[in-house]
């Protein structure tokens, strides 16, 4: 910032009053109320929205693919056990790049690992229509195919999460203001991907649809590689990142230690159990429940990514609405109805053989209570995680929450092939309010209020945390 003369440098200070050490030296004192050095850069945004609609692209694909696959599976073979299988193929990826992702976008750089997942994932969705033109796409090669795909999916959404907060500071946007409109994308990019591959699935098939995913993903890819500047990253936990051995040692040291934290932490192991248990149903519904739904009972596939682009749109609305006044009654009453509501009225539907209509209506309605669990989730966890633990923590509550959505998808279509689709859809209600209605008699969620009371500004052991719950958005991570 020019100036009459030469102002000394600010250093910066969190809120407990330590130095914060982890801005780059040059833009330290660009958030809102500090003042910026004499020899600052330049206010640059054109990166920082370059990388919210890389985003938009890339999640928007994902969605589409969410939508396309288990057609394609129950075209190709008209069994729900198959979905299920593919949708084993389709999460597995999930739990291994949670694990592994953090060590990776640190060893290959956060930029360099968001292009090349882009780049994987468009080539994989690629294949899969190039091969059905030519007769090659059997099921064993398309299940492959999808497995590739999601590998990289998780370091690559976490490479573009963790770019973020350099692009905020070069576009000297606060830091508040770029996460939520982060958050805002990522559920725009759902609610716009699943209704776009209901339109194009419509008009010209799902192959058709894949076309237009991979086209996504080379989008985010030019978008990252040609206005995203290159930013050289920090080491892990003071690991050399010339060092792979150092870098993979404090990375399965890291994931270990977050995996310990949860462990000793009544609410955060409550949270984790809940989500992950519930995300096993999700799966089930995304992969085989709501596809078999659309097209057996409905008779439209289409219908498929309207159903997943209605159910995001509430969340979007939801989530914004919790963040203008639902924080103020955020606690164990509203967590655990939010919860209920998000998931066993859907489910209900879909076993009553619900009319398109009043599906959609109730999916709208369970998106919007959806969409306040993650505000509710991530206040809660920022009185009870420490600043040193995030991303150990970040890390193992990923794979964690991910662990259990391959055995969901695969249980839901032995049971569907077995029963039929009805009592299935019954049961995932009965066991989702079941679920959902726990933190009002387990104990371990009493410092739901507590911590919320906290806040993320408290010294000490109380700091500020990131969980991805389930995602609602489909297999892309973990992220409700």
């Amino acid at each position: 910032m020019a100036g009459s003369g030469a102002r000394p440098r600010t250093r910066r200070r969190g809120p407990d009053g330590a130095l914060d050490h982890a801005r780059l030296p040059a833009e330290r004192g660009m958030s809102a109320g500090v003042r910026v050095d004499s020899d600052a850069p330049a206010r640059r945004r054109l990166p920082l929205v370059a990388l919210l609609a890389a985003q938009l692209c890339s999640l928007g694909g994902n969605a589409i693919a969410l939508v396309a696959v288990p057609l394609i599976v129950l075209q190709q073979t008209g069994s729900p056990l198959a979905a299920g299988v593919a949708g084993i193929f389709a999460t597995v990826p999930l739990v291994i790049g949670g694990a592994l992702g953090g060590v990776l976008v640190d060893r290959f750089g956060y930029r360099a690992s968001s292009i090349a997942a882009d780049v994987a994932s468009g080539a994989t969705v690629l294949a899969i229509p190039i091969l059905d033109a030519v007769g090659l796409l059997h099921f064993g090669v398309l299940l492959a195919l999808v497995f590739l795909g999601g590998l990289l999916d998780a370091p690559g959404d976490t490479a573009k999460t963790v770019l973020m907060p350099d692009l905020a500071e070069l576009a000297r946007t606060p830091l508040a203001r770029a996460a939520g409109a982060q958050s805002a994308v990522q559920r725009t990019a759902t609610m716009v991907g699943a209704g776009t591959a209901g339109v194009l699935i419509a008009i010209a098939g799902p192959m058709t649809a894949l076309v237009v995913d991979a086209a996504g993903f080379a989008v985010s890819a030019l978008l990252v590689l040609l206005l995203v500047p290159k930013r050289r990253a920090a080491a892990l936990d003071g690991a050399d990142p010339a060092d792979p051995a150092a870098l993979a040692s404090a990375g399965s040291a890291g994931f270990v230690a977050g995996i310990r934290f949860i462990m000793r932490t009544p609410l955060a192991l409550g949270v984790v159990l809940l989500v992950t248990l519930t995300n096993a149903i999700d799966a089930a519904g995304l992969m085989v429940l709501k596809p078999v739904y659309a097209t057996e009972v409905l008779g439209d596939q289409a219908a498929l990514g309207f159903m997943i682009g209605t159910f995001a749109a509430g969340a979007l609305i939801g989530s914004s609405a919790f963040g203008l006044v639902g924080h103020r009654a955020s606690g164990r009453i509203m967590f655990a109805t939010c919860f209920v509501l998000a998931g066993a009225p859907p489910y209900v539907a879909i076993a009553l053989d619900a009319p398109a209509g009043l599906l959609f209506t109730v999916l709208g309605v369970s998106g919007l209570a959806a969409g306040a669990l993650n505000p509710m989730i991530s206040t809660a966890l920022y009185g009870v995680v420490p600043d040193g633990m995030r991303a150990r923590v970040f890390g193992a509550m990923t794979s964690g929450v991910a662990a259990s959505m391959p055995v969901g998808a695969f249980i839901a279509g032995v049971a569907v092939d077995a029963f039929g689709l009805a009592p299935v859809a019954a049961g995932a209600a009965v066991l989702y309010a079941v679920l959902g209605a726990s933190p009002l008699v387990l104990r371990a969620f009493d410092g739901l209020a507590g911590a919320r009371a906290l806040g993320p500004a408290v010294s000490g052991p109380a700091g500020r945390s990131r969980c991805r719950a389930s995602r609602s958005g489909g297999p892309r991570g973990a992220r409700r």
